[in-house]
C-alpha cells in the first residue's frame, strides 16, 4: 500500500482523537497504556498542542502516517532529539485494520529519508520481547538490535522486557 507521512498539524487533532480511541484496546495490547486521561477530549487538546510546541522548538518531530485519501493509517515521531549528538529516538503505531500491509516498514523508510536532511546521524529504538513484527520492520529498515533488557515487567499476564534497536545513518548500519 502506497503511503506518505506528512508533519502533524493543528488541524490533525480531531482526526488523530478518533484514530487514537478506535485504535486503543489493539495499542495496548503491545504496549503500556497512556492512561485513561489521554482519552479525554480536553486533555488531548492540551497534549496535541504541547506535540506542535515541542515540534516548533525542533526536540521531537511528529508525523502521521496517511493513504492516498489522506486518512490517517498510523503515526511516526522521532522524539528526544540530542541535536549535538544527532541522535532522535523513534516511536510508531499502526491503526489495527492496517497492520500486515508493510504500512511501518514504508513509513519508516519515508522516515529515514526526511530526518536525513535534518542531519540526524543515529536513530534509537526499542520495543518489547512480545511484539515482534515492530522487530522486523526495525530490522528490515536496517536496525541493529543492541541488547534486550535483563528486567522484565508483566503485561496482561505475560512476562516481557524491552529490546533495543538503533540505526547509525551515513554508517555501517543502514
Amino acid at each position: 500500500m502506497n503511503v506518505y507521512i506528512e508533519k502533524l498539524l493543528v488541524s490533525d487533532a480531531e482526526d488523530l482523537y478518533k484514530f487514537e480511541l478506535e485504535n486503543r484496546s489493539n495499542f495496548e495490547k503491545m504496549v503500556p497504556s497512556r492512561g485513561d486521561d489521554y482519552y479525554i477530549p480536553e486533555i488531548f487538546k492540551k497534549r496535541h498542542e504541547a506535540l506542535l510546541e515541542e515540534q516548533v522548538q525542533g526536540d521531537s518531530y511528529f508525523y502521521l502516517i496517511k493513504d492516498k485519501d489522506s486518512s490517517i493509517l498510523g503515526r511516526i515521531n522521532l522524539v528526544d532529539i540530542d541535536a549535538s549528538h544527532k541522535i532522535g529516538h523513534l516511536g510508531y503505531r499502526v491503526g489495527k485494520a492496517h497492520t500486515g500491509k508493510g504500512i511501518a516498514s514504508n513509513a519508516l523508510k519515508l522516515l529515514i529519508e526526511t530526518v536525513i536532511d535534518k542531519d540526524i546521524k543515529q536513530i534509537k529504538a526499542k520495543t518489547t520481547t512480545n511484539n515482534k513484527a515492530s522487530q522486523k520492520v526495525l530490522e528490515k529498515n536496517g536496525f541493529e538490535r543492541i541488547a534486550t533488557d535483563d528486567e522484565e515487567f508483566e503485561m496482561h499476564g505475560q512476562k516481557i522486557s524491552f529490546v533495543y534497536y538503533i540505526l547509525t545513518i551515513g554508517g555501517s548500519s543502514y
